[in-house]
This record gives structure tokens, C-alpha cells and sequence, in this order.
């Protein structure tokens, strides 16, 4: 990092996270001359919190089928043109271990801040300067060129790229900036709600579930006619874990979801058995042999029914296996920004060329990562768009 400060540099980068730091990296390789900002007194916080520490940089198994957009499509060229194989490639020239916990999900050996460093380093080699603790007041475009003010002066790039983030995470400093820049030069935003995140309960649910906080199961959840099958948590506002985030990219105000509590498991089928190999056992001890034993028991007090496994028909079995394995629950909601790995929604993908990130409209001015309307399941897949839309608006600036 260098303290220089020339007036108009060729590339302006607003943003110092995952894909502003790779697209100012793409270009500085090309020669150009890159000024990163950004307001926070660090660059790249949300890598160095990402993954428990550890950062799950990118996802082996990443297709465009694991992000979400009002264009499916719109991922494919950039992901095309840089995947998993090429960050790995980044990652393995600077010598950092690393290893695939599941699900092709890869993390970090020691600490993400190995990443952040990486990339840090591929920045100074390349001349990129990082000016941090800058806040930017007005940008405009005029003459060709355009003009960012900050509180420590204005800069005339020659390319603008809009790395802001969304506003998931705001303890971070995270906000809706990159949206604000959008509008300002006509592009249309699609509308952003909380992705990747805890679902919450109402009363009479938070009632039912007071005491299961840190029960977790291996569930699948349900939502229209998307799945996914991991860990679920409950917690003192509602659930969590990787299933739970998963679906709530998906799911719907209002609507339910439906929970298998016990995945790989015909709970009637299994309750059956136990009856005919030990009628005398009580039905929470048999159920409590599938789930854990606080559920076991609030499963059994919303059903009301109990007792002798030899004195229950086939229906009692039937209701109890169902709100196990096809638990309908309708949440009050999310529990929004604050916890929110992600922003869904964000910059029209309409207005943009899905090879530059280039603004049609607007010659010069680039919007990537999490900014634009592309949102990636949990597992590393959203950092693997960082990387993959800021190498692509990288070779274009």
C-alpha cells in the first residue's frame, strides 16, 4: 500500500472485499493503474470472518445451479472463465494448505487470513494501491470520465467498478451503497431481502420449542421443490445450520416449510418395528432412539399422544412419524441483515454484460460480487462468484 495519490487513475475499485480485490488484481496485471476504497479501517473483514475463520474460498462442485438470479444464465461465462480450479491454482502458488471438509466445500488449513494476505500480496505486486478509512460522498460521470468525491479528495478514473457488497452484515459496515450507484445512473435493481440466514418462530412456536436450543439433527428441508438435505439447530429464536440457511434463499413469507427430522429414516416403519420386538416399551423411549430426547418428547406433547407401543394403532404411529418426517413449520420470519450471510437481489443483471460486468448504458462503470443480482448457496459458492465476476470485469477495465 502506498500513500501516492494521483487524481485519475485508469481504475477505481469501491470495495476492498473478495471481488474487488480480484478484479483490481486482474487489472494491474494488465498494466493498468488500480486505486482501491473502501470506508472500513481494513480490507477484505468479511473473508477474514468467512468459514469460522478458516474461509471456505470456493466450492469444487460449483455450477450456475447453485445460484440464484432473475437470470439463471447470467452466472455461466464468468464461472466458465474462472472456477474453483483456477482460485485453487491462485491458492496453491502461494503455498497455503488447504482441505475439502464436504460437499466439495474447500476451507483453509491454518487461518482465512492467509487469503486475505494472498491477496494483499498479488495487489502490491502488481501496483494496486488500497486506501482505506475513505468515505465517498457524490459519484458522477462527466467528459468521459468519472468523479468519485471522498473526504479525502476526488478521483477521475477512467473505469469505476462497484464492489460494495449488499447490506448483509452491517455491523461491518455493510450497506446498500453499490444499489444507490445503480440508480444514480439508471440501471434498475432487483429487491434485496436477507439470504443464507436463521429462520425465526412465533409465540406459540418459541412456546413449543423453549429448551431445544442447541438440539441439532441431520434433516432435509423442503420448500416447493427445492431441497436440501444437512445439519439443522435449533436455537432460542427459531432454526439454523446449513439446512436451514440453505432454504431460506427460497423460502416465501407466510409459507411453510416442510422438515424431515430424521433424514434417511421411516419413522413409522422403525416405531413399527420396535412395537413388534418390544411391545412394553413406551413410545418416547422408542422415539427417543431416532431423535434426541428433548424433540422426542416435544414432538410427542404437540401430537398428544403416548404410552405403550402395544396400545397404539398404526394411525397414532402414523401422526407421530409425520411430524417428524414431514414437519410443516411455518416461520414469523428471519432474523434479517444482522445475521445474514448473504443479500439476495441487487444490480439487474439486465442492464449488464455477463462477459465485462459492464453496464450497458453506461460505458465504464462495473458492478461484481454481491452487489449485482447473482446469489450463491452456502458451501463457498458466493466467494467463487468474487473471484469469477472480478477476474471477468478485470480483463475488461
Amino acid at each position: 500500500m502506498t500513500d501516492a495519490a494521483p487524481h485519475a487513475p485508469d481504475v477505481l475499485v469501491l470495495g476492498a472485499g473478495a471481488a474487488g480485490l480480484m478484479c483490481a488484481i486482474e487489472a494491474g496485471r494488465r498494466g493498468r493503474h488500480v486505486v482501491v476504497l473502501d470506508q472500513a479501517a481494513k480490507p477484505a473483514e468479511k473473508i477474514r470472518i468467512s468459514g469460522g475463520g478458516r474461509c471456505n474460498f470456493t466450492n469444487l462442485h460449483t455450477t450456475p445451479a447453485n445460484f440464484l438470479s432473475a437470470n439463471p444464465r447470467f452466472c455461466v461465462s464468468a464461472l466458465r472463465r474462472y472456477g474453483p480450479q483456477d482460485f485453487i491454482a491462485l491458492v496453491d502458488r502461494h503455498g497455503i494448505a488447504w482441505h475439502e471438509k464436504t460437499l466439495g466445500q474447500l476451507f483453509c488449513d491454518g487461518s482465512s487470513r492467509q487469503i486475505v494476505d494472498m491477496l494483499l500480496a498479488e495487489c502490491a505486486a502488481v501496483g494496486v494501491e488500497i486506501r482505506l478509512g475513505q468515505r465517498i460522498t457524490g459519484v458522477d460521470k462527466a467528459d468521459g470520465r468519472f468523479a468519485v468525491a471522498t473526504d479525502a479528495g476526488t478521483l477521475s478514473p477512467q473505469s469505476l467498478v462497484v464492489a460494495t457488497g449488499g447490506p448483509s452484515i452491517p455491523k461491518m459496515g455493510a450497506s446498500g451503497f453499490g444499489y444507490e450507484v445503480a440508480k444514480r445512473f439508471g440501471l434498475a435493481v432487483v429487491p434485496q431481502h436477507p439470504g443464507l440466514v436463521p429462520l425465526t418462530f412465533g409465540p406459540d412456536l418459541l412456546e413449543w420449542s423453549a429448551g431445544l436450543a442447541g438440539v441439532s439433527v441431520d434433516a432435509e428441508v423442503r420448500f416447493g421443490k427445492t431441497r436440501f438435505a444437512e445439519g439443522l439447530l435449533f436455537t432460542h429464536r427459531g432454526l439454523s445450520g446449513p439446512s436451514i440457511l440453505q432454504i431460506s434463499s427460497y423460502w416465501q413469507d407466510g409459507e411453510a416449510v416442510e422438515v424431515d427430522l430424521a433424514r434417511g429414516t421411516d419413522v413409522l416403519a422403525a416405531l413399527k418395528q420396535a412395537r413388534t420386538g418390544h411391545p412394553k416399551r413406551d413410545l418416547a423411549t422408542a422415539l427417543a432412539a431416532i431423535l434426541p430426547r428433548r424433540l422426542a418428547e416435544r414432538v410427542l406433547a404437540a401430537a398428544g399422544i403416548d404410552g405403550r407401543l402395544a396400545d397404539l394403532s398404526d394411525a397414532k404411529l402414523r401422526t407421530v412419524a409425520d411430524r417428524v418426517n414431514r414437519w410443516r413449520v411455518v416461520p414469523s420470519g428471519t432474523e434479517g441483515y444482522r445475521t445474514a450471510e448473504v443479500t439476495l437481489g441487487g444490480v439487474d443483471t439486465a442492464g449488464l454484460s455477463s462477459k465485462t460486468m459492464e453496464a450497458a448504458a453506461v460505458p465504464g462503470l462495473y458492478f461484481i460480487g454481491e452487489v449485482v443480482d447473482v446469489t450463491g448457496h452456502l458451501g463457498g459458492f458466493n466467494f467463487q462468484w468474487a473471484w469469477a465476476s472480478g477476474h471477468a470485469a478485470g480483463l475488461a477495465v
